[in-house]
């Protein structure tokens, strides 16, 4: 019998067959998606037969999402231009070739 209380985030292995999963929601049944992107579906009764061990996280867990190196950002990296004055889009300076001095 399984001891293990599912929780969303959290990655555990198998220990009968040796795959390692997140569970990615949990409603009526338990949904867990396997490292090569496959997802899963428990029902209660089915998860306490399931021999599990909590992991952690490991470190290729983006395989499932399809993200390479080029994907995955920084929010440092995006700045855009204008983007500290964004009254200068509605209202240009310029409007016509003439000046806004007011």
């Amino acid at each position: 019998m399984n001891n293990v209380t599912p929780q969303v985030g959290s990655w555990y292995k198998d220990l009968q067959l040796g795959s390692i999963f997140e569970v990615v929601a949990i409603d009526d049944a338990i949904e867990t998606q396997l490292l090569d992107g496959a997802i899963c579906e428990f029902d209660m009764e089915s998860w306490d037969e399931l021999l599990l061990e909590p992991v952690e996280e490991p470190e290729d867990w983006r395989n499932p999402f399809e993200l390479s190196d080029d994907d995955y950002h920084d929010a440092s990296d995006y700045t855009g231009k204008g983007w500290d004055d964004p009254l200068g889009e509605i209202e240009p300076d310029t409007i016509n070739g003439l000046i806004d001095d007011f």
